[in-house]
């Protein structure tokens, strides 16, 4: 069977490696159109040094490497020859042995080598600037132009459609679904629509009515006159001055990227055969330069044999672009893809397209991942620009400042009075600790790295939750709501939503294969209307997709606020201020009310966030001052607090709450995590899982892992660890992982791979904070 028609837009690397993987599954009625020349049509491809490091802190970008490595070395597009990062300072050096811990957690075998074994790798190096370095022996180079002639020849051959200067200039739609697309001299028909235009898609997406939130950004690279290369050299990444070197043949190609970001304009982009390919800056290079030489003193008798600035897409958070627009349905982007990660995309892709779901998590990956305010122009053009800045540690300050105050909770006025101190994500200022609350007596020693962006007081605040009653700001937690016939709900969920009202159901969202996409929670707070608490933009747009005439649904996270009432003397502190009756027969866990709390009309919903008796209070934003001034003005008696986000994961980690898309994702089988369930609350597959979320308990030395570190059992990298924190009610930091099942069991002894050294850590049966227990039954 040939498949639905498909119509492809861009015929560099990614776009020829999509038309591979399709056609070698099956759908063989595929059209590759683009506006150059095949099969060099002067994109990024055309130009790509070619450089792949697979390493990376997010497993997903990893694996998509590897796997495009291992195809293009079967293609014969890719020379192992190997890689070597650098480091030059002692921070640069604990940051490599840190890369290293990637590499074991996600399966690629590296090395940390001394100057000497630098040198004898890159005999090029001085050595007296060296200190270390990160040997990955099976990363390399790809034949970008190469890969895209083997592939294309390939998609050809089992039926697929090249045409060449061929500029797409309308997408057709009809009824919310593309239908096909124009060029000035054809059209094509096509069921699907997948844009793989790179730098252009923002172009693309305009003609189909979707923002695509790229930035095309110039970087710099030269190749230089004979340097005394050889083709066997490794390719070297210097990322203390932001440097890539590679040969070719007795001259060196060198990648710059410390100069100020540089945004490009489509409009301003050359009309010859190589648009992708900007005149060079000299002035914006002589800083790069210098260094290049310094590291690598042969360069200082050479020139430049060729230079440009070369034109490539940028993401507001660095990651690619996969996946298909909410509207028009059958429009698909693989946009802001590496050459690195090129034939993995596009395998995961394919699978997407054909089977429905991926083989691997792309949440990190997904198109619809940013929320409305992130689509604007004017932020992605401000993070893309900040973001690369900060990926190669160039951060200067005239660079434009992160983007900040964009959205604001109705209580943050309260907050910045009290001291807050504020981090960001997703847009939303969110406090991470208080300074009207005091550091403990007592200050426990912390490694430099996992005390960034943290405080003692954290310890305070988490303490004084345990002990007394904290208010915590919820309000950037998505919240949805649907409106129509509970079967919608149980059908996307496996759970049962036709419940009582005033139920609150902990469900997971599945994809038709039974994979598990996140995990939520419903409020029935009516008989066709429900309250999701979910995880972002994802879960909206999964809810939006599947939704039947009939229902709807709307996020109302910015319209509302919420905060969470946490603590043994929560009661204390609600039950004056309502007229709902919290007792616990009647207003039990995972239970909602409605009604007031003083002249504020709520809802409560019985919930432990952090594993202590509470609710968290939900109403209109324009009350949300008034909420928060009611439980203040209140709270002297209980000895209430405001605490931070710091505070909140410690507690959550205590009582073993694991958190979608990041203890677990839809790799991963939620009776195995314990996802949407608290720690002894959880089903029990009916056979033993091959491998566990495990809680570990760590070996008090100072330091706190933070995740994505490997764990070792018997020398022998066994797991990974997802996330993980401070507990300040057990005393010890704590850490969840996957291990095999056979050393999930409590009491064993493992080791975390925390830069050059390996911490104690061991397996700890849950909840750590026993006391909730008989708390949360009250």
């Amino acid at each position: 069977m040939a498949g639905p028609r498909v119509v492809i837009i861009g015929a560099g690397v990614v776009g020829c490696a999509l038309a591979d993987e399709l056609t070698g599954r099956g759908w063989t009625n595929v059209t590759v159109l683009d506006q150059g020349p095949l099969p060099v049509t002067g994109g990024s491809s055309s130009h790509s040094p070619g450089l792949v490091f697979q390493t990376d802190p997010s497993r997903t970008m990893t694996r998509l490497a590897r796997y495009t490595t291992m195809k293009y070395a079967e293609l014969g597009c890719f020379s192992p020859v190997g890689s070597l990062e650098v480091a030059t300072t002692p921070e640069r050096l604990a940051e490599l042995h840190r890369r290293f811990g990637f590499g074991q957690s996600w399966g690629v075998p590296s090395s940390i080598v001394d100057p000497a074994d630098c040198v004898s790798l890159f005999p090029l190096l001085d050595p007296s600037v060296v200190l270390g370095g990160l040997h990955v022996p099976g990363d390399g180079l790809i034949s970008a132009t190469r890969a895209v002639e083997v592939q294309a020849a390939r998609a050809e051959s089992r039926g697929a459609r090249f045409v060449g200067n061929s500029r797409v200039v309308k997408v057709a739609t009809v009824n919310g679904r593309v239908t096909g697309v124009s060029t000035a001299d054809d059209d094509y028909a096509a069921d699907v629509v997948v844009s793989c235009a790179g730098f252009w898609g923002p172009a693309i997406g305009e003609l189909a009515g979707v923002g695509i939130p790229l930035l095309p950004m110039a970087h710099q690279y030269v190749r230089t006159t004979p340097a005394g290369g050889t083709d066997d050299l490794p390719i070297l990444r210097h990322p203390d001055r932001g440097l890539s070197f590679r040969a070719h043949g007795d001259r060196l190609g060198v990648g710059s990227h410390p100069h100020d970001p540089m945004p490009v304009e489509l409009a301003d982009l050359p009309g010859d055969a190589h648009p992708a390919m900007l005149p060079f800056t000299p002035a914006a290079f002589k800083q790069s330069w210098s260094a290049a030489t310094e590291l690598l003193p042969a360069l200082r008798g050479t020139a430049f044999d060729d230079a440009f600035d070369g034109v490539l897409a940028v993401t507001a958070d660095g990651f690619p672009l996969l996946g298909e627009a909410l509207e028009p349905r059958g429009l698909w982007v693989a946009e802001a893809v590496r050459v690195t990660h090129a034939a993995g995309a596009a395998k995961a892709l394919a699978e997407w397209l054909i089977d429905g779901r991926t083989g691997i998590d792309l949440h990190e990956c997904d198109l619809n991942r940013f929320d409305r305010a992130q689509l604007a122009p004017a932020y992605v053009r401000k993070r893309a620009m900040r973001g690369f800045a900060e990926a190669y540690g160039i951060v200067h300050p005239q660079d434009p400042p992160a983007v900040r105050n964009l959205r604001l909770s109705p209580f943050h006025q309260r907050q910045a009075e009290l001291g807050a101190v504020f981090g960001e994500a997703g847009g939303w200022e969110k406090p991470l600790w208080y300074g009207s609350n005091p550091p403990p007596e007592e200050l426990r020693p912390r490694d430099e790295w996992s005390s960034r962006h943290w405080s003692p007081i954290s310890e305070t605040e988490a303490r004084l939750t345990r002990r007394r009653v904290a208010l915590f700001d919820t309000t950037s937690l998505t919240r949805l709501e649907v409106i129509g016939p509970a079967a919608f709900l149980t059908a996307l969920t496996g759970s049962d939503a036709d419940v009582p009202v005033g139920t609150v159901v902990p469900a997971l969202l599945l994809d038709p294969a039974g994979g598990v996409r996140s995990d939520i929670t419903m409020a029935r707070l009516g008989a066709d209307r429900f309250e999701i608490g979910a995880h972002g933009p994802l879960d909206l747009d999964w809810l939006l997709r599947h939704a039947p005439a009939g229902v709807t649904v709307r996020d109302v996270t910015g319209g509302t606020c919420a905060l969470g009432v946490w603590g043994p003397r929560a009661p204390e502190l609600v039950a004056p201020l309502t007229g709902i009756d919290l007792a616990a027969d009647v207003f039990g866990p995972l239970q909602a009310r409605q009604g007031y709390l003083g002249m504020v009309p709520v809802t409560m919903l019985r919930v432990p966030g952090v594993g202590e008796a509470g609710w968290e209070i939900r109403t209109a934003a324009e009350y949300g001052p008034r909420l928060w001034d009611t439980l203040w003005q209140a709270g002297p008696e209980t000895g209430l607090i405001a605490a931070g986000r710091i505070a909140y994961d410690s507690l959550r980690l205590e009582r073993g709450f694991r958190i979608a898309g990041t203890d677990m994702t839809t790799e991963d089988d939620p009776f195995q995590s314990g996802l949407g369930f608290a720690a002894g609350d959880r089903p029990r597959p009916a056979t033993p899982p091959e491998r566990q979320l495990t809680c570990l308990v760590v070996a008090e030395t100072g330091d706190v892992p933070m995740g994505h570190e490997p764990v070792y059992a018997g020398g022998f990298a066994v797991g990974h660890v997802t996330s993980a924190g401070y507990g300040h009610t057990v005393a010890a930091p704590i850490a969840y992982a996957w291990l095999p099942t056979a050393l999930s069991v409590p009491g064993t002894q493992v080791e975390i791979g925390y830069f050059d050294r390996r911490l104690l850590a061991t397996v700890t049966a849950e909840p750590l904070s026993d006391l909730t227990q008989e708390r949360l039954r009250r």
